[in-house]
């Protein structure tokens, strides 16, 4: 993996300031990059669905009831 020598630095300061190696830094952010990528493709697949498919009126209906709080 080749990376820009600036943005090593900029890792190390990070990872030296969370008290972390440059790898246990990198790992998590590829975690997370990875994470949030799965994320994105679902709220995508999920909005194509709906927009394939969209909520008909009276489908949720019988849900509002317990979908408010009452006031405590």
């Amino acid at each position: 993996m080749t990376l820009e020598a600036e943005l090593v630095r900029q890792v190390d300061r990070v990872a030296k300031r969370l008290g972390t190696t440059r790898s246990a830094f990198t790992r998590s952010a590829l975690r997370d990059a990875l994470n949030r990528l799965r994320i994105a493709e679902m709220e995508e697949r999920h909005r194509r669905g709906y927009a394939a498919k969209p909520v008909r009126r009276g489908e949720f209906d019988v849900w509002e009831v317990e979908q408010v709080w009452p006031d405590a």
